[in-house]
């Protein structure tokens, strides 16, 4: 009970600071635009300087004007009437003709439940049994000697990288071994599957952000009376929780979004939610229903959106991590 209070009053302390930034941006904007101005009147900022600074803004505005483009565009679509992603009078429709008839038809008439579920338990399975591998295994290849420990380590980057280019022939032979075996529809060795993959990767970059907390503060724990999992609980998890939280982001999306292994290997009762996504695209005979399309896919979408911001704190402290000195 008490850890459930914990992680609700933290989400909304994060709901709360995110809030106090989006309301209070213009405060800020004016207050560095006077600050900006009074530096360039009293000299301490060369108008040069400041072009450049206006420009690189401008620019930077404009790339993510044209990143985020696709995303206005399809979710305007989920809202439209009809069934395309253009009106007859320009690209986007009319806004007083938006409606929910879509995701109501998504959320209550498709087979968008049945597909949540069977990727939750997909995800669960790849989350689970990666984690549990990749954080032991990324301590004990940052904090130990062993023999082997080189061949192992060459052996996840050579497995992180030649994989994408055996994928087809991987692929292949993937279906005749879980055919053969009877594996060919089944969640849990799907999710099996998607964990043997983003282990080596998860667990060589976990290892990597371990690498960078100082071997001195495992020594004071260990002066101070600490037994190694006392010094594994009480320094490493707490320190490590940056890395620990992308390493998560990771191996959730490989649970997820993969596509191709899961449309390969199960049946249209276990299709997960990207397969149903396609399978979505695809039913029509003549045409896409483009608005439950685009509905579907902001609802897919929505959780990977979700965790990347409350991780987002969490990220940015594994990005500065490194700069830590003991």
């Amino acid at each position: 009970m008490i850890a459930v209070v914990a992680l609700l009053a933290n989400v909304i302390g994060m709901l709360t600071t995110w809030v106090h930034q989006k309301v209070t941006w213009p405060m800020r904007v004016a207050r560095t635009t006077r600050l900006t101005l009074e530096q360039v009147r009293t000299g301490k900022r060369s108008v040069r300087d400041l072009a450049k600074t206006v420009a690189g803004t401008a620019g930077a505005i404009a790339v993510l004007v044209v990143l985020m483009f696709p995303i206005y565009w399809i979710f305007t679509a989920s809202l439209s009437e009809g069934a395309g992603l253009m009106s007859t009078e320009g690209v986007f429709a009319d806004p007083s003709t938006y409606n929910l008839d879509a995701y109501r038809w998504v959320l209550f008439e498709s087979s968008f439940t049945d597909a949540l579920l069977n990727s939750l338990i997909v995800v669960f399975v790849t989350v689970s049994v990666s984690m549990s591998v990749v954080v032991p295994g990324a301590y004990a290849l940052s904090r130990h000697e062993f023999r082997g420990r080189k061949k192992i380590l060459y052996g996840y980057v050579l497995f992180t990288q030649v994989g994408a280019g055996l994928s087809i022939a991987t692929l292949i032979a993937l279906y005749v071994l879980f055919v053969n075996f009877g594996l060919s529809n089944n969640l849990l060795v799907l999710g099996l599957f998607y964990a043997a993959g983003a282990i080596p990767f998860n667990t060589w970059l976990l290892k990597t952000f371990m690498d960078n907390i100082p071997v001195s503060y495992e020594e004071a724990a260990v002066i101070d009376g600490a037994g190694r999992w006392e010094v594994i609980r009480e320094v490493i998890l707490p320190l490590s929780k940056p890395g620990i939280a992308v390493v998560l982001v990771f191996t959730f999306l490989a649970g997820w979004n993969e596509f191709i292994v899961a449309r390969t290997l199960l049946s249209p009762e276990n299709y997960t939610l990207s397969v149903e996504l396609y399978a979505l695209a695809t039913a029509g005979q003549y045409d896409t229903p483009w608005t439950q399309f685009s509905a579907f896919a902001i609802l897919f979408a929505m959780p990977v959106a979700l965790i990347y911001f409350f991780a987002q704190s969490y990220v940015e402290s594994g990005l500065s991590f490194g700069g830590m000195e003991g």
